[in-house]
């Protein structure tokens, strides 16, 4: 894939603004701030392509862009408790109908802060997944804020705290500081949409 060809397409924040999905596309989930957006500028090489902010629950479309044939997808950030009702059941919504019509979803990149524990709504995110049957990876953000043996010992926890979710997946650490890990990232979409 040639990610210099990365465009951003488009955003969608209702359900009924979804299409039909006619490419494979790669999916970024998370809370709301673990840096899905920094991630994708990351792996796409652009700055700016995916809007970034230090406040949480700025992600509240579904983003699109593509990459040649392949459709990189920033979903919106979820478990940000200052969001009205009526925003958390929009978002409901649109998360799954996402999900639950006839998408092209070959991975999702499920992204959890490496200095805290996996929340409840992570798990939540990754039992779906494996329930719906699509594949995932688990990327371990913000790693360059612990040292040494601070990311040892996460890397042995985060596999405690996800269980059977760990099984057989894999657990990438990534920080946009030092660009640690983009080109296995990079592999795994590769990989993912052959």
């Amino acid at each position: 894939m040639n990610y210099n060809n990365a465009q951003f397409e488009k955003s969608v924040g209702t359900a009924s603004g979804l299409e039909k999905s006619d490419l494979p596309e790669i999916c970024f989930s998370g809370r709301s701030n673990v840096g899905k957006s920094s991630l994708i500028n990351k792996i796409l090489g652009r700055k700016a392509i995916a809007r970034v902010s230090s406040k949480p629950g700025k992600t509240v479309t579904v983003n699109f862009y593509r990459v040649d044939s392949v459709r990189i997808v920033d979903l919106p950030g979820y478990g940000y408790a200052k969001v009205a009702y009526s925003e958390k059941e929009r978002w409901s919504e649109l998360m799954e109908t996402y999900f639950r019509t006839d998408r092209n979803i070959k991975r999702v990149f499920q992204l959890i802060d490496m200095r805290h524990p996996a929340t409840d709504f992570d798990l939540s995110m990754l039992d779906f997944l494996t329930q719906m049957h699509i594949p995932y990876s688990v990327i371990l953000t913000k790693s360059d804020k612990l040292n040494k043996s601070e990311t040892e010992k996460r890397l042995e926890l985060i596999y405690e705290e996800l269980g059977d979710y760990a099984d057989g997946i894999k657990i990438i650490p990534f920080s946009i500081k030092n660009f640690e890990n983009v080109e296995k990232v990079r592999q795994i979409i590769e990989e993912s949409v052959v």
